[in-house]
């Protein structure tokens, strides 16, 4: 696990020659060599994919564990800033004689010629710089979701992922299952349109609920653990903060610094679908209507957001209204019946979901019907249940999923599939949520220019499209 600085220079100085991917004109300008892009090495229908594993505990250990159930990758490479630690150990374990890293730099320098892809199992901040350099060097990339923490960043790896044309999935599991198919099927079949609203909750508690936000303030530095490299850490994050519990192991989802909160982390697995199959691109409004609690710190106590888009085809104009907050739940129409807990959506990081809150997930108001559905793969149904029964002999059938989430992206990089959730899809659903997250952390209405991809009618915010610099020594992963 040691660093090899002067090999990892190496490598950097050859990355750098690789064709710049163009960033956003009206944010960053870069310039495109034109060198060729790196050749993707393919992998022969018999053999197994060779998987590098960026982030092996807590959530990237669940990535690893599905992936590798799947029985198409080999696990070459073992990637981790906190390699040693309690939540790493199982996966080392699964893998004793596996190489194993704390710098993904190096990894790649000294691995990049067996490693076929690579998960980002890591915080919402650390997925950018892992991402572009897999996708530089041809390798597909499976990244947890959302897909960066800033518009700009998620925009780049857009780019990157249309330019070197590599298997590339975000990690809404979701995307692969029940939902997914139902969706599609009752859009095509004419059973969902004329959408006008959508209502998107997520009511369960949250790390950060019952902080004192009155006196919020970054935390007071603790030792750092003899396992962590705690510079490594912060990736291409600008501003280094000292370390304290309450930004690792998933703390990080708390501040805007460096997570995206809860409806980063829930919004993926609710909006998606409606996302896709509405053909919903980018907002022209965000408003925060509710941030109780709210500081410029971490997340508020509970939020109302609502996304306004315009119309698409023939597809009336429409807002989705998103609540998250223990006690923000909102109104459900007549004939809602009963939020029953769902056993495909999984606990949250504080626990269980408490049955007296509405369940998560979504409501779906069109003109003609009114459909419910939960999170990740739970499908729809159509209410009131007088209603459901009337369109029960209208309905299609719906397909089943040929390959789960972790599945289909192995399968992809094979050539034998194409992802469900790449990012051409993933990336525009992430964008609304980048935006959401500024209008929370503003507590304000954002004018946004579809075209331009510009905030119109506040500065500052249109700067944080793409925040501060990245640190110094990490601006390359931009001109990749």
């Amino acid at each position: 696990m040691e660093q090899n600085e002067s090999s990892r220079r190496s490598f950097l100085r050859k990355a750098l020659t690789l064709s710049a991917v163009t960033a956003l004109p009206t944010i960053l300008t870069n310039t495109v060599s034109g060198v060729e892009q790196p050749a993707t090495k393919s992998v022969a229908a018999g053999e197994k994919v060779n998987l590098a594993l960026c982030g092996i505990g807590n959530r990237g250990g669940e990535i690893a564990q599905a992936l590798y159930d799947t029985g198409l990758c080999n696990i070459v490479a073992l990637c981790d800033v906190d390699m040693g630690a309690p939540h790493t150990l199982k996966v080392m374990n699964m893998f004793p004689n596996v190489a194993k890293f704390q710098d993904f730099r190096v990894m790649f320098d000294k691995m990049g010629s067996q490693i076929d892809a690579v998960t980002a199992g890591v915080p919402d901040f650390a997925h950018f710089p892992i991402a572009m350099l897999a996708m530089s060097l041809g390798k597909g990339i499976y990244s947890e979701k959302p897909m960066g923490r800033t518009f700009n960043e998620v925009q780049l790896m857009m780019n990157a992922a249309k330019k070197y044309k590599v298997a590339n999935q975000m990690g809404n599991q979701g995307h692969s299952e029940a939902n997914y198919f139902q969706f599609k099927a009752w859009k095509e079949a004419g059973i969902i349109k004329d959408v006008t609203a959508v209502t998107a909750h997520m009511n369960s508690a949250r790390r950060w609920h019952g902080w004192d936000f009155k006196n919020a303030k970054y935390p007071d530095a603790q030792p750092i653990p003899a396992t962590l490299d705690w510079e490594q850490w912060h990736m291409t994050t600008a501003k280094k903060h000292d370390y304290n519990k309450d930004y690792h192991l998933g703390q990080w989802r708390c501040w805007y610094d460096f997570g995206m909160g809860a409806l980063g982390d829930w919004g993926a697995h609710i909006i998606d679908t409606c996302h896709e199959f509405l053909d919903l691109g980018l907002p022209y409004e965000v408003e925060a209507l509710k941030a109780e609690g709210w500081n410029s710190y971490y997340y508020p106590q509970s939020t109302t957001l609502v996304f306004k888009f315009p119309k698409r085809g023939n597809m009336p104009a429409m807002d989705i209204t998103w609540y998250d907050g223990v006690n923000n739940v909102p109104q459900v129409p007549e004939g809602y019946g009963v939020s029953a807990l769902d056993p495909n959506i999984p606990p949250t990081s504080t626990g269980k979901i408490q049955p007296s809150k509405l369940n998560p997930g979504k409501i779906i108001y069109s003109k003609e019907l009114i459909f419910k559905g939960g999170s990740h793969g739970s499908t729809l149904s159509i209410i009131p249940e007088a209603k459901a029964k009337e369109m029960a002999s209208k309905l299609p059938e719906v397909a089943k999923s040929p390959s789960n989430h972790f599945a289909n992206f192995l399968l992809a990089v094979k050539g034998q599939e194409i992802c469900r959730s790449r990012f051409e899809i993933s990336g525009p659903l992430s964008q609304v949520f980048n935006l959401g997250v500024l209008a929370q952390q503003l507590n304000t209405k954002l004018v946004f220019d579809r075209e331009k991809k510009q905030i119109t009618n506040n500065k500052v915010a249109n700067e944080l499209l793409v925040n501060a610099a990245p640190r110094k020594g990490w601006e390359q992963y931009y001109k990749l």
